[in-house]
């Protein structure tokens, strides 16, 4: 069996387990929602009228509203799923990723060209202190 506990303390991890898919299933349908083309005209038509279809946290509900990428990753956005937002809203994949890393798209680029992230001080939570 993995321990899943030891994922927690990696830097910039959030592991899709079986609690977070529990609670991030409504936002996630939302987001699958989007695969038709009427569901996307009438979410960019109305944004806030759209998500009063799902039952979603009142977080969960900010951080579409915001953008807010990785917290739809902390609320239980799977990634797959959060990517179907991003391109209703014409945002690329690498977009969202430097947004959640914290850089924009064209520095997520050179770092991943670059070879990624250090190691060094991304190895566990605990060497950030």
């Amino acid at each position: 069996m993995v321990d899943t506990d030891a994922f927690e303390d990696i830097p910039g991890t959030y592991l899709f387990n079986k609690d977070r898919c529990h609670e991030g299933y409504h936002l996630n349908m939302f987001c699958m929602s989007l695969m038709k083309a009427e569901n996307r005209e009438a979410f960019l038509a109305d944004e806030p009228g759209y998500l009063d279809r799902f039952p979603l946290t009142e977080e969960q509900r900010r951080c579409v509203l915001e953008r807010d990428w990785l917290g739809m990753i902390h609320v239980g956005g799977n990634i797959y799923y959060t990517s179907k937002l991003g391109a209703t809203l014409g945002r690329s994949f690498q977009y969202m990723a430097g947004a959640m890393s914290g850089l924009t798209q064209e520095e997520y680029r050179a770092m991943m060209a670059g070879g990624g992230r250090p190691i060094e001080g991304n190895r566990s939570k605990s060497e950030q202190k």
